[in-house]
């Protein structure tokens, strides 16, 4: 083959990359291009987005390539290039939300050579099937079991070249509007994870839910943008099985996702919930002033650094669909419009798990935020940490401030 594009999206790496390598290996050109499509909205993912592309732009340089950058619709823009450059193949990594698989189709309905390669998950969705029918486990341990199981495709070398033309133009890449709370790209990711795996993987079935120690590993704003593969760390991080259960369930979320891309939108399994309609409510959980201090503790934890501890999430978000009895959307809405790795798959598939339409085998399952409060955070380190109106207050009434003679002012009184 003379030229490929290797059409990038959530999969902005050189390492373990399927559709680059073989690129490289099978063609005299390649061009890595990636279209940023304004219709798309990234929500406050945008900056570290850009960051990871600048990043990558350096890596395919040092490789003697670059990164080509378009703007507009992404199937135009490729077909654009496609055109303009003779190239006869379009290799793409595989993914699985509806605007992936609309994109995809129509793609392959172009006149081009259209090739889907595995990255975007450990094990590729629709590879394990259950034993007993159907096309996808609906319940996750038996997936865990056969996940576990699995034998893996090899973990890829970056290549040494990237051999893009010269004289193509690379495109304008713009420049990140703020600071971003993380630095994005590969180059922060694999270092990250090198450092975290040697220091904190072995105590991490221990002190993964403590939500004041912080020890969760931080990694999936890179597993969103595919700055890391996750196949890759899956190796790296063998052995620690707890971690392991994570990758799984980011796994396991996706394959849901490919058999029923509308999960973002429509409940997985209908169960005749009659949501509240409660817009003041709302706005208060969202702006981390429901008067709950470790849910507010949560919500204003997202706000300031695009990202929320697991434990938190499944806190506020079993308060919202359960305690103030409002629809998942609106949670889902608001989660994927701020976290760094807010991706359709793993967001509206936990949502749809805390609020009992998903796969959770216990639908009614519910998160007392009280008692988790006095579980993982015994001594309000966290709440203190991001609600800074009760750092006077001590720990025997941290989570229950209104039962303080005089409450803290400034403070609402909970929402229950």
């Amino acid at each position: 083959m003379d030229t490929v594009i290797v059409l990038l999206n959530r999969d902005l790496r050189v390492h373990d990359h399927p559709a680059l390598t073989a690129a490289c290996e099978g063609a005299r050109a390649v061009i890595p291009l990636f279209v940023l499509d304004e219709a798309v909205p990234a929500g406050h993912r945008r900056g570290f987005l850009l960051e990871c592309l600048a990043d990558l732009r350096a890596s395919f340089r040092a490789r003697g390539g670059d990164l080509i950058v378009r703007h507009g619709d992404v199937v135009t823009e490729t077909m654009k290039l496609v055109r303009g450059t003779g190239a006869e193949a379009v290799f793409a990594s595989a993914d699985v939300s509806l605007l992936a698989r609309n994109r995809q189709d129509r793609l392959a309905r172009e006149r081009i050579s259209y090739q889907l390669f595995p990255g975007v998950t450990v094990v590729p969705p629709g590879t394990l099937k259950p034993s007993g029918g159907g096309d996808h486990y609906r319940v996750f341990t038996p997936y865990w079991r056969s996940w576990s199981g699995h034998r893996h495709r090899p973990v890829l070398a970056a290549p040494h070249r990237v051999p893009t033309p010269q004289d193509l133009d690379a495109g304008r890449l713009p420049g990140p509007a703020r600071p971003q709370p993380v630095p994005g790209g590969e180059t922060a990711a694999r270092a990250r994870a090198r450092r975290w795996i040697r220091r904190d993987l072995p105590g991490y079935a221990d002190g993964h839910d403590d939500l004041a120690g912080d020890r969760t590993s931080h990694l999936s704003p890179y597993l969103r943008f595919g700055c890391l593969s996750p196949l890759e760390l899956a190796h790296l991080a063998a052995g620690g099985e707890a971690f392991l259960r994570q990758l799984c369930w980011r796994d396991f979320h996706h394959q849901v996702t490919y058999a029923f891309p509308r999960i973002n939108r429509e409940d997985y399994r209908p169960r005749g919930h009659r949501w509240r309609d409660d817009e003041d409510a709302l706005h208060a959980w969202r702006e981390g002033m429901t008067g709950l201090p470790i849910v507010d503790a949560g919500m204003r934890q997202l706000l300031a650094e695009g990202w929320m501890h697991n434990r938190a999430r499944l806190i506020v978000a079993s308060y919202l669909v359960k305690v103030l009895g409002i629809d998942w959307r609106a949670g889902a809405r608001h989660f994927f419009e701020h976290l760094l790795d807010g991706d359709v798959a793993n967001n509206s598939g936990n949502w749809q798990w805390v609020a009992g339409t998903g796969n959770d085998t216990r639908p009614n399952r519910g998160f007392n935020p009280l008692r988790q409060a006095q579980r993982f955070d015994p001594a309000g380190e966290y709440v203190r940490r991001y609600v800074p109106e009760l750092t006077d207050v001590p720990a025997a009434h941290v989570h229950q401030p209104w039962q303080l003679s005089t409450p803290p002012s400034g403070y609402p009184r909970p929402m229950l």
